[in-house]
């Protein structure tokens, strides 16, 4: 089996409350006709990107039955689910995420409280 750049982003696994997000390519010139140099809105505060993989959620410990013991632990947690979905455009803070590098492609690990807005396609 090959290996495309999807199937290897399937592998990946987001934890917890994370989403994956890739940047929005940005425009390169100012609404007034100006001419930015690559990197200048990298340092901006606020973001913009696609969530490309989104992690379960906010883990919720169920309570453990007495007749349940003898089941593995996994069993016993839950999780309430993001708000953010795969394909939803996130608006993030950037001092909350982690830039991190996969296959050669820049991503950002954002935490939901991180995330100030979303724009979704289809509606909610």
């Amino acid at each position: 089996m090959h290996l495309t750049k999807d199937n290897k982003l399937k592998k990946l696994i987001i934890v917890g409350d994370r989403v994956l997000v890739k940047l929005k390519k940005s425009q390169d010139k100012t609404s007034s006709g100006l001419y930015l140099p690559p990197g200048v809105q990298e340092k901006e505060k606020i973001q913009q990107g696609y969530i490309i993989k989104a992690g379960p959620g906010y883990p919720i410990p169920m309570p453990a039955e007495d007749d349940a013991l003898w089941k593995e632990q996994e069993e016993n947690v839950k999780y309430l689910p993001l708000q953010a979905k795969e394909g939803d455009l996130a608006i993030f803070l950037l001092n909350g995420a982690f830039e991190v590098v996969y296959e050669g492609e820049k991503y950002f690990i954002v935490p939901q409280s991180s995330i100030l807005m979303l724009e979704r396609e289809t509606e909610m």
